[in-house]
């Protein structure tokens, strides 16, 4: 106790129910009730505490995504190709119109790929 005062047990305001008769419905609290030294971590205003998944289920999920989008990468890349089946050629290399002989120059047909 400080200095006589009664300090509740801390319980964040978000737990209690909504829909009681609450005299201040935003904050879940009666008129008159002790406030925690720690209202400001146990308001309603404070960052809201995740109880949607625990971390196991949490990991088990971000497992299954990156399980299946590298699954996902691994097909795509068997069966897509990495480049057209059969490269472009063009007549004497389009050496002219690109600029001349000192231009660089497409591919021409006999040239290394």
């Amino acid at each position: 106790m400080n200095g006589g005062y009664i300090n509740p047990p801390p319980e964040k305001r978000q737990f209690r129910d909504p829909y009681a008769d609450w005299w201040d419905k935003q904050e879940r609290r009666n008129y008159g009730e002790p406030v925690h030294e720690d209202n400001d971590i146990l308001g309603m205003f404070s960052p809201e505490e995740y109880t949607h998944y625990t971390s196991g289920k949490a990991f088990f999920l971000l497992g299954c995504f990156i399980t299946t989008t590298l699954g996902l990468c691994g097909v795509v890349s068997m069966f897509y190709p990495d480049k057209p089946s059969t490269p472009r050629e063009f007549p004497d290399g389009l050496e002219r119109e690109l600029g001349g002989p000192n231009a660089l120059r497409a591919r021409k047909a006999g040239d290394e790929l």
